[in-house]
């Protein structure tokens, strides 16, 4: 995600909780979050342990943070690609291929915040909620109905929750890189939903 918190993205270096979550990321694409320690976050953070807990309670703390910062900047993406004077159907597929390639740029992260946050339990559940209701809230008030209406909530998470089983599933296989190949069925799921 070279928009997003990946490996090599800069957050604006504004003050040690984003040069945490730098370093978390850094540390999490070098050897995965299991194998990642709070040592390995200060040290590519170049801060101390001190400065970690002055902001995280502990690596769960700071893997959920980078989790909604990353899915923040991923929606951001998302948003920049709409342009509400335009029709929707115009645009659909150029904004959904913006967010994927902004998923894509860094498949490593990629990797362990679609599959990690899994493992974190009802922590990790209650944070891909709040993001994903985010970008619900973004789907349903930039994609209208049939009818010209906003698109309900429900219909909405059958968008996200599409999308992201799709990328899920590139994951597990190993075609974190290759996401622009979802653009087409993401497309069309949008269109089908919407349209219905």
């Amino acid at each position: 995600m070279n928009t997003s918190v990946a490996a090599d993205t800069k957050i604006p270096d504004v003050g040690h909780r984003e040069r945490l979550l730098q370093g978390m990321a850094r540390a999490v694409a070098a050897r995965g979050y299991t194998q990642t320690s709070i040592a390995d976050i200060v040290r590519e953070a170049a801060v101390s342990r001190r400065t970690f807990y002055e902001h995280f309670s502990g690596k769960t703390a700071c893997l959920l943070a980078l989790y909604e910062t990353a899915s923040g900047v991923a929606l951001g993406v998302l948003a920049e690609a709409v342009d509400a004077d335009r029709p929707w159907q115009a645009q659909i597929e150029g904004a959904v291929r913006a967010y994927l390639e902004c998923l894509a740029a860094d498949p490593v992260l990629l990797r362990t915040l679609f599959v990690e946050i899994l493992g974190l339990g009802l922590e990790g559940l209650a944070v891909r909620r709040r993001v994903h209701r985010a970008i619900v809230d973004f789907i349903c008030a930039a994609v209208p109905d049939a009818q010209g209406k906003p698109l309900d909530r429900e219909m909405g998470m059958t968008v996200v929750g599409g999308i992201h089983e799709l990328v899920l599933h590139a994951v597990e296989e190993g075609r974190e890189a290759d996401l622009t190949a979802l653009v087409g069925p993401a497309t069309r799921l949008v269109r089908a939903v919407a349209l219905r």
